[in-house]
């Protein structure tokens, strides 16, 4: 049998002498069976809370510990952080190649791995479920537990499969985990999980980060803003901390380092434009200190687990409230002063009112979609995405809503996959949610919602942490 207590594998693989209150009290509530959502600010130790009791498994049982995790690069870094501390884990993603995927489903089969991170999505993988069901997993862990929630900020379909997926696995004991949860978001959560609100118990530690200074400074265009940000890169102060800028476009994002380049500071850009291999070494880049200054989108930062970051600037308005909250928790980790500054220009409301639009297509749009793949399927495979996008609609050639709606449609094994020639091949019938405009549009009211509270933020004269605690405790 493990003899040692939770206390003493803490200090054994991690090095602390002792838990949070918090922690120490989860830990025990999973280890005994039970049901726990857990809402804690990033960097305060949730993963911890299954991380723990997978190492407390007694010697000889073949349980597991199941993590499902929503992003490929936050899987290869926390396998990474626990491989280097001795911990038996693994992870199984698209990232992998045939013979490597094949060869993990075998020791997975045979009984390897204290831990195993997959996103939801592998169970639509016949050849995954077989090997997994060869095994017993004693906790089921959702990370990033909001994309579970159609509410959420960020909603992905095959979360919602999470109920079906714990029936797969035997009813096993759930951990949710999340930073950013709402009581609406909460309440979904557990719905689409399939445990009652009575079965789970909530964690709540609040999302107060006494050691971040929130700083908003209107301003009037985009020249202003990089103006003062320029001012601030030259004479700000880090010490051995670094320090993210946030856009939304890719396009300002270049722009702004372009000017940046030209005044003499240096720094590194990540965007999705940029190829996966590059993505990683930008990152590997700013992780070991070789880059202290990072110009990113929203894509970059859910894998970052840095201490001494000092800044996080928002160059461009954030989408939600949760968004916003998400990003800023990436600064000052390691509990000293670090501050985050919004450069708020009215005119980038109606950027995010347009990805609002590109992310919510109507039912006539998914039913004009499906039509066109089904009747036009030879045409679509000959002249791709581009003459689909003529075809669906006529206002703009920037239109996202087709790859919204693609991405959708393969989320709910609608398509044979994300992109082509996939997605040009019908597996199901058109899913009723889809057809439902009451329903999606209940959805882009929601999202609308979420980026109104971002004006009020920026209007709020008194205590903008009494905001955020107002909005994740009321909402």
């Amino acid at each position: 049998m493990n003899d040692l207590t939770a206390e003493q594998l803490l200090d054994r693989y991690f090095g602390y002498q002792s838990f949070r209150p918090s922690q120490a009290a989860i830990i025990r509530h999973v280890m005994s069976g039970q049901h726990a959502m857990v809402v804690m600010p990033t960097g305060m130790g949730k993963s911890l809370c299954y991380q723990i009791p997978a190492l407390a498994r007694p010697c000889g049982d073949p349980s597991i510990v199941l993590v499902l995790s929503p992003l490929i690069a936050l899987m290869q870094d926390q396998v990474d952080s626990l491989l280097r501390r001795g911990i038996d884990a693994t992870f199984i993603n698209s990232s992998l190649d045939r013979e490597t995927r094949l060869a993990r489903y075998e020791a997975l089969s045979d009984g390897d791995f204290k831990i195993l991170f997959v996103t939801p999505e592998r169970f639509r993988k016949s050849d995954f479920c077989d090997a997994i069901a060869n095994r017993r997993v004693s906790l089921l862990a959702i990370d990033e537990a909001h994309c579970v929630s159609q509410w959420g900020h960020d909603f992905r379909p095959d979360y919602t499969r999470v109920a079906e997926i714990r029936e797969l696995l035997g009813h096993p004991t759930t951990i949710a985990l999340t930073a950013t949860a709402t009581a609406e978001c909460r309440n979904d959560i557990y719905r689409q999980i399939g445990i009652s609100a009575n079965d789970i118990q909530l964690f709540h530690e609040g999302i107060d980060r006494p050691n971040l200074k929130l700083e908003v400074s209107p301003v009037y265009d985009e020249e202003e803003k990089l103006q003062q940000l320029q001012q601030t890169l030259m004479t700000a102060n880090w010490g051995d901390g670094s320090a993210i800028v946030y856009f939304s476009l890719i396009k300002t994002l270049i722009r702004f380092s372009d000017h940046l380049l030209a005044a003499g500071i240096d720094h590194v850009c990540y965007h999705g434009d940029l190829p996966r291999r590059a993505r990683r070494r930008v990152q590997d880049e700013f992780m070991s200190g070789d880059a202290d200054l990072v110009l990113a989108t929203n894509a970059f930062g859910m894998g970052v687990d840095k201490e001494n970051i000092r800044l996080v600037v928002h160059a461009e308005t954030p989408g939600s409230i949760e968004s916003y909250y998400q990003e800023i928790g990436r600064a000052g980790r390691d509990g000293l002063p670090s501050r985050c500054w919004w450069l708020y220009a009215q005119e980038d409301l109606m950027t995010q009112m347009q990805f609002i639009e590109w992310s919510n297509p109507d039912a006539a749009f998914y039913t004009r979609l499906y039509q066109l793949l089904s009747e036009h399927g030879e045409q679509c495979r000959a002249y791709g995405l581009d003459w689909m996008n003529q075809q669906l609609q006529r206002r703009s050639k920037h239109d996202h809503r087709l790859a919204t709606a693609i991405a959708i449609l393969d989320r709910h094994g609608v398509l044979a996959g994300p992109r082509p020639p996939d997605c040009f091949d019908i597996q199901t019938p058109l899913p009723s949610r889809l057809q439902d405009d009451d329903q999606l549009a209940e959805k882009k009211r929601r999202d609308q919602q979420r980026l109104y509270a971002m004006v009020q933020l920026a209007a709020e004269t008194g205590d903008r942490k009494e905001f955020l605690n107002r909005y994740f405790a009321d909402c």
